[in-house]
Parts: structure tokens; C-alpha cells; sequence
């Protein structure tokens, strides 16, 4: 066979197509084979060349052309076919950790060598490596390893290749990289940078690099036949059971979603064009199908029993064959799952990769990851539901919105493209041909739709100039108030001076590898002795909870993580009991671990990557100073650790401004609403633990995240007391409200107070303030033995307010929350903190 192939090479690419694709059997062969030649080693040698030849080169391939484990080999070998192999190092990024693993274990299985082992290819993502020999290789590694080196070595003086993969995506790493790579190259001319990507707007990418040379690659899919919404409605003669009173065109474009402009004349378009589009349908389509396309659902939801008909309408009359069904979000895959359970011809099952027995027919339901970052090769038939869950930040509201936006050109290609790997297939876009042809080309940069924050610490701690000045050279710049939103926002952290100078906390912000706000939650679990604890809720909020929610047991799943949460009214200490229950379980045994988690509804896989992380920030704190071990639970770092209380004081520490207040509703239904300052009444996200809580202690939440869906969500949130927001949230002032003396976090969380409580507050918040200040320019560990020293006084005083002055008052636990609410201190100790006694007043602004 391999002979036979050789032979062929001087053949087109049109034969080499015609002759596979007439052989299945051939075909099969030829995309299982490692030597086999694939379609880019028809062009292997105009590619080499072209790359010798060019500093800068975009290389754009339809997908199954095998470019991402090719180029690079193509590089490798060309230099040790030249003797030169000794000054190559080829590093390839990846958007996603398993992509760049997986691609390195096919590269390594190509060159018969193990991954990583000091062979010829490896691969480095974040706290896992396999790494190769460092010149004559290949790397395959996260956007974000490179960003991590660019500290270390701002020239990347080792790298003689850098290629940028699936670039396409435009997330932020990849945006800020291109902006670094193109300054680097004025400086490294000897670097050679390729560019690569399935869907490429080539053209964009080529100019911005001053009109590099561009090569296509095709590819070697089988055909796919396409079908639109109109086709699949008169394929199937589907009517939906409730008809709309109004058709769907006068409804929107976006009906029921937060438009950009640019949507917005989409929209007008579309009302515009819809007479005319509807006209040229009667040629083809009858009135029925028409009259349906015109009454279906609004455009913001799927039609799950449209989709669960075309796929009765595969299973009963078409060739055997997978399905693939993208849709958005999980309540619509949830939604479809249940519909087909509830047919008796359909069955629960969990093997997506394996192939199923015959007679048998597999329907795999999936979001966009399916797309690029896995591949099921038995999928014949694509259902394209049509639109894709898109995070927006509103900088006028400061508030993130997530919803279902219409896929792009780049995503239906990409869709269409996993029904042609094993034979020709079809796709199926639910979609009408007007929608089709009103699609944005891609979807819009990461680096324009989110907060900046982060990016803008890594711009100050890569020395890479000022931040709004650096950012307007992106290939698609942020907006001005973005960027400034974001500045000032880390100024408000005191990660930034009004200079926009890094200050002493940002810096160590900067280096920690999470967003602003989990590192200043890190930095002070550190400095208030409860660090192992505190490192397991920036793990989860940085990466992902361990929970999971099976098909159909949502309500079980629900109940055990209320049952982990032992009614402290915290999600975060949900995960940190969860995390706990784990580890003890791991240290009975293999079986005690698994049966843990199943009971519990946790993922191993995840608490393993928070374990795995918690010690990655462990030795940023110790390699900074804020620690004298690298082990999360060095007893020296977790004095505290103990103390609830303590950890809900140092989540506010880390998390404020994100604050929210409780009040009454008098409803019996809901006893509690929630409210910001910025956006009136919220919800707390289902999935929390203080979704249905019913009672609270305090009238104060604060929160990780806030979100626009269907309403403002609050996700990740903890109750906290008084004493918490006054000494761990924005700056003291003492005011009068009415004759009655009040102490206010930032003018506008209130609370009643005597003047010599309210003024031994304010002085010891500012001593607190100065004592963190110092540790924060000269980190070091606090010494809890030495009851003696200043800083261990200040703080253990603080700490014995925070848990033992503070404590609801037994008639407060027994009715629904109020307005104002009283704590006392209950300690007959004497000492100057004896009678402590606030009370929260929120203030008139809070009220809707």
C-alpha cells in the first residue's frame, strides 16, 4: 500500500480525491495510516519552501487536512534532513488542554517514539508535561504557557518556530500573543511564525502581518449534503402544537436579547428582506412549509420536538449511520434527553466514542466543543441546531450576558464538517436560507466581549507599556471603555496606582494565575492563617466546581450538595466540605473515593485538577514569601483554618466589591429577595445552595459572579456578617443618619452603631489596613506563636471579633430576614470589645 502511494505523488489532488472516495475501504486505510501520505504531503515541498522563504507564513486547511500534526513535522525534518536539526524547536499552541495533548500523542505515535521521554515530541500544559529534548523537537502546548514564558524570556531566544494553531477562535490569550509575536518580530528576525486554522479569514490575518504569503490546504472529507430549515419542514411535514399568533420575522432578529448595534441591523435587514425571501419559497415549497417557517417559536429558543422528529425521521428512513445534535446550553440538551427517553425507541447511554453494535443506532447530543476539540468518527448525520451560548460584557452595566447568539459561517462549516470523516453525510441547519445568509462570518473576538482586568495585569507585569496604548494594536481592538472600565477597576483593587504603575499587591496579583480578585483571595487566606481552605475555593472558582448533574437526577443532585453544604448558606464552604470529604475518603481507598463521589454527584477527575492547582498556588505563595511551605496544609499557614467565620471574612476580602442584600419580599412563596446597588432585585443562581434557603442570619451576600441570562444571576455566593463587610471591604466612615451615629462601607452599606464601637472599628480596620499593606511590600509569614508582636495582635484581635463578638440575636434565627437586624457580643470577658453591638440599616438606595 505505502509503495503504491509513493508511486501516486505526482498526482492531483482531484485524483487523489476521486479514487479514495470511490474505495471506501481505501479511504479507511488512508485516514488510520501514519505513513500513508495525507493530502498536505501533496504540497509538502511548496509549504517547506514557503516557510524558509517567508518570516511569517498563514497556512489555512480544511478540516481532516491533517496540518496540526503535519507542519511541524514537515519543519523538524526538513532541518535534520539538513543537518541543521540541532537549532530547531518547533512550538505549537493549542486553544484547549486535551487538544494539545492529544495532538502530541499522534505526532509521537507518527515518529514511533513515546510522548515527552527527552524524544523528538512532547507537549506542556498548565501542572502537566511531557516534555521533549529541548532543541530538535516539537512541543504542542496552551496559548498560555507561551504568555507564562514571555516573563522569563520576553525574545523567546529558544524557540526557532513558534505556530500559532486554530487561531480562528480569537480567544484572548491568542489575540494578546499576536500582538506580542508582531512587536518580537521587528526585534527576532530569525523567528519563524505560521498561522494556522481550519476556517481562516486568511486575508484578515495576512494583512495584519504587512501581507505575509498565504497557502489553503483542502481537504479530504467525504461530500455533505446541506439542507436548511425550509427542506427539513418539508421533508418531515412538521407543524409545532402551539402556533404563534404573529409571524416569526416581525418578532426580531434577536427577540428578547440584549442587541449590539451591529444586531440590531441585522435585525432591520431581516424584517426588511423576509416579503421578498418568502415570495422566492413558493417556487420550490409549499404553503404549508411557508406557513410554518412564518408561525415557529421565537428565535431565542430551539425546537426540540422539530428536533426530535428529524431525528425519527434518520433513524426510521435513512442509512446507518451516528448523529451529532449541537445545541447551546445544557437545559436544551437536558430538554431533548428527556423528550427521546420518553419514546420507547430510544435508550440512555454514555459511550460517544465507542462505536455501538449493529442494529444500533448512535445519537450523541453536544455543545460547540464538538466542533474542533473532539472527534466522533462514526457521525454521519449533523443536526445544527443553530445557535451557540456567547458571553458579552456590558460596560455601561458592568455586568456579563450569556446567551444564545446564531452560530457563525466559521461554526456551521465546522459542523458540517463532522458528517464527512467516514463516508459522505448530511447536515441538517435549523435554520431558514435568509438567517444563512445574514450570519456573521465568526464570532466576535474574546478580547471585545469580556472584562479585561486580568489581561490588563499581564500587559503591567510583561513590561509591554501602557495598557490602553498596547490593546489598540490588537488585530480587533476593545473599546475604549473597556479598557478603561478595567483600568479603574484595578485601581479600585489597588492593583494599579493613578500612574497605572503596578502596585505591591498587583504585582503578586499579576504573577498568580487567576483573575485579580481570586488572588487577592488567596494572598489573604495566606497572611490570616487559613490557607488550605481558602485554596480550595480559589481553585474551584478559577476552574470549575466538582459537581455534576446526571440526566434525570437533578433533583438527587440538588439534595446532596444542600446536604455537603451543612447549612452554613456559603457555596464556597460547600466546596471546601466537599473537598474534604474527598480527601478523606481518597485516604481509606479506591473504593471508599468512588463510592464518595457517586453519592455525592462529584466529579474525581476535577477534585484531582483542584488538588493538583491548590498546589501550583501554594508555591507562587511560597516562592513570593507569603508561606514558608509549599504544602497546602503546612500547619504553619492554617492556624485558621478551622474558623468558618474567619474564611467568610477573607471570601469578602477577596470578592468585594461583588456585594448583595437580603430583605423580606413578605411573599410565602419566597420569603427573601436579593438586591445589588447597581442593578435593583437579582436572583441567586438554582444551582446554589441558598436558591431555596428560606432563613438567613445576616442580610448581606457576597458573590463571584453575576450574570445576565434569562434575569441577573448571582453565582457562587456566601452570607456574611457585618463584621466582615466593616473590616474586610472598602473604606470606614463614620456618619449620622437621623441622630442615630452609623459606621457605612463605601457611603452605602450602613450600620447602626454606638460612637465607641463605630470609632474602635474604624481604627482597627486602619491599622488592619496598614499592617496588610506592609506584609503585602515585604511578604512574610505571620508568626501566630509570637502573641506579642504587632501584626499577630491586630489580627487575633480582629479574628476574636469576627467569630466570637458577633452573633445573631436566638429571635433572628426563628423569623424570616429583616431590614435591620442586631448582634451581640455575648463575651463576659471585659475587655474593651465588651458590649459590641451593630445593627445593618441598609441604605434607601438598595431599595427597589
Amino acid at each position: 500500500m505505502l509503495e503504491w502511494c509513493q508511486a501516486q505523488r505526482h498526482w492531483t489532488l482531484e485524483q487523489w480525491k476521486r479514487v479514495l472516495w470511490s474505495d471506501e475501504s481505501l479511504f479507511t486505510i488512508w485516514k488510520g495510516s501514519c505513513r500513508i501520505p495525507t493530502v498536505l504531503s501533496l504540497v509538502h515541498q511548496e509549504l517547506v519552501e514557503l516557510i524558509r522563504s517567508s518570516q511569517v507564513l498563514v497556512v489555512s486547511g480544511e478540516t481532516g487536512c491533517g496540518k496540526t500534526t503535519q507542519v511541524t513535522q514537515f519543519i523538524l525534518d526538513d532541518y535534520i534532513e539538513r543537518g541543521m536539526g540541532s537549532v530547531c524547536r518547533v512550538v505549537c499552541t493549542q486553544p484547549r488542554r486535551i487538544s494539545a495533548i492529544s495532538v502530541a500523542e499522534r505526532v509521537a505515535a507518527e515518529r514511533a517514539e513515546s510522548v515527552g521521554d527527552g524524544n523528538s515530541c512532547g507537549y506542556q500544559i498548565r501542572l502537566q508535561s511531557r516534555l521533549p529534548r529541548k532543541q530538535g523537537s516539537v512541543l504542542y502546548c496552551t496559548t498560555g504557557i507561551i504568555l507564562q514564558w514571555l516573563r522569563s524570556s520576553p525574545l523567546l531566544s529558544t524557540i526557532s518556530h513558534l505556530v500559532l494553531d486554530e487561531i480562528h477562535e480569537r480567544n484572548l490569550h491568542s489575540d494578546v500573543l499576536l500582538i506580542i509575536v508582531k512587536d518580537l518580530l521587528r526585534v527576532r528576525q530569525d523567528l519563524k511564525v505560521i498561522l494556522m486554522s481550519a476556517t481562516l479569514n486568511a486575508e484578515k490575518f495576512s494583512k495584519y502581518f504587512n501581507n505575509c504569503p498565504m497557502i489553503h490546504i483542502p481537504g479530504m472529507t467525504f461530500p455533505v449534503q446541506e439542507f436548511l430549515m425550509e427542506d427539513v419542514l418539508e421533508m418531515i411535514r412538521y407543524r409545532p402544537q402551539k402556533k404563534e399568533q404573529r409571524p416569526r420575522w416581525k418578532r426580531g432578529f434577536m427577540q428578547g436579547q440584549n442587541s449590539r448595534p451591529e444586531k440590531d441591523q441585522k435585525e432591520a435587514e431581516y424584517k426588511e428582506s423576509w416579503p421578498c425571501y418568502a415570495r422566492t419559497l413558493r417556487d420550490k415549497y409549499s404553503d404549508r412549509t411557508i406557513d410554518v417557517l412564518e408561525m415557529m417559536d421565537d428565535d431565542d429558543k430551539i425546537d426540540l420536538d422539530l428536533i426530535v422528529q428529524l431525528i425519527r425521521h434518520i433513524v426510521l428512513s435513512q442509512e446507518e449511520g451516528a448523529i451529532l445534535v449541537f445545541l447551546p446550553g445544557w437545559d436544551n440538551i437536558s430538554g431533548l434527553n428527556d423528550l427521546l427517553m420518553a419514546q420507547q425507541m430510544f435508550k440512555s447511554g454514555t459511550c460517544v466514542f465507542k462505536r455501538p453494535p449493529p442494529g444500533v443506532r448512535k445519537i450523541v447530543i453536544a455543545t460547540n466543543i464538538a466542533e474542533t476539540s473532539i472527534t466522533i468518527d462514526d457521525v454521519v448525520f449533523v443536526i445544527d441546531g443553530g445557535k451557540i451560548k456567547e458571553t458579552h460584557f456590558d460596560t455601561q452595566n458592568n455586568i456579563s450576558t450569556m446567551t444564545a447568539e446564531w452560530v457563525s459561517l466559521a461554526n456551521a462549516k465546522q459542523r458540517r464538517g463532522r458528517a464527512g470523516r467516514v463516508c459522505p453525510g448530511k447536515c441538517y441547519h435549523l435554520y431558514n436560507g435568509l438567517r444563512a445568509s445574514l450570519l456573521d462570518a465568526y464570532q466576535l473576538p474574546e478580547i471585545m466581549r469580556t472584562p479585561l482586568e486580568e489581561l490588563c495585569l499581564q500587559i503591567k507585569i510583561l513590561k509591554l507599556g501602557p495598557i490602553a496604548e498596547f490593546l489598540r494594536k490588537a488585530l480587533d481592538p476593545p473599546t475604549e471603555e473597556a479598557v478603561t472600565l478595567a483600568i479603574t477597576h484595578l485601581m479600585d483593587l489597588n492593583a494599579l496606582d493613578r500612574s497605572e504603575a503596578l502596585t505591591p499587591l498587583g504585582f503578586h496579583l499579576a504573577r498568580l494565575p487567576v483573575e485579580p480578585h481570586i488572588g487577592k483571595l488567596i494572598l489573604f487566606g495566606a497572611l490570616l492563617g487559613c490557607l488550605d481552605p481558602v485554596l480550595t475555593i480559589a481553585a474551584s472558582l478559577s476552574f470549575k466546581d466538582p459537581f455534576f448533574i446526571p440526566m434525570g437526577k437533578e433533583k438527587m443532585a440538588d439534595f446532596r450538595r444542600r446536604t455537603l453544604s451543612r447549612e452554613s448558606k456559603s457555596d464556597h464552604l460547600t466546596i471546601i466540605y466537599a473537598f474534604t470529604g474527598w480527601e478523606e475518603a481518597k485516604r481509606r481507598g479506591y473504593k471508599f473515593e468512588r463510592e464518595f463521589c457517586w453519592d455525592n454527584f462529584l466529579s474525581a477527575n476535577t477534585l484531582q485538577m483542584l488538588h493538583n492547582m491548590k498546589g501550583q498556588f501554594a508555591e507562587h505563595l511560597l516562592g513570593a514569601g507569603f508561606t514558608s511551605s509549599k504544602n497546602p496544609k503546612d500547619p504553619e499557614s492554617n492556624t485558621n483554618s478551622d474558623n468558618e467565620k474567619l474564611i467568610k471574612a477573607v471570601i469578602v476580602a477577596g470578592l468585594y466589591p461583588k456585594v448583595a442584600m437580603i430583605k423580606p419580599s413578605g411573599s410565602k412563596k419566597r420569603p427573601v429577595r436579593v438586591y445589588t446597588k447597581t442593578d435593583g432585585k437579582v436572583c441567586i443562581h438554582p444551582k446554589s445552595v441558598n436558591a431555596e434557603e428560606t432563613q438567613f442570619n445576616y442580610t448581606w451576600l457576597i458573590y463571584h459572579l453575576k450574570m445576565r441570562t434569562s434575569s441577573i444571576f448571582l453565582y457562587d455566593c456566601t452570607e456574611v456578617s457585618p463584621f466582615s463587610l466593616l473590616f474586610f471591604g472598602g473604606d470606614v466612615t463614620i456618619q449620622m443618619d437621623q441622630d442615630q451615629e452609623t459606621i457605612a462601607v463605601d457611603d452605602w452599606i450602613v450600620f447602626q452603631s454606638p460612637a465607641r464601637i463605630a470609632h474602635l472599628v474604624k481604627n482597627l480596620k486602619k491599622e488592619l489596613d496598614s499592617l496588610l499593606e506592609e506584609k503585602i511590600r515585604s511578604p512574610a509569614p505571620v508568626d501566630w506563636s509570637n502573641r506579642q508582636s504587632k501584626d499577630c495582635a491586630v489580627i487575633t484581635a480582629i479574628i476574636d471579633l469576627i467569630t466570637t463578638q458577633e452573633r445573631p440575636d436566638v429571635n433572628a434565627r426563628n423569623t424570616e430576614p429583616r431590614g435591620r437586624r442586631q448582634y451581640h457580643n455575648n463575651d463576659d470577658g471585659g475587655d474593651e470589645y465588651e458590649n459590641c453591638c451593630i445593627s445593618s440599616q441598609p441604605r434607601e438606595k438598595l431599595r427597589p
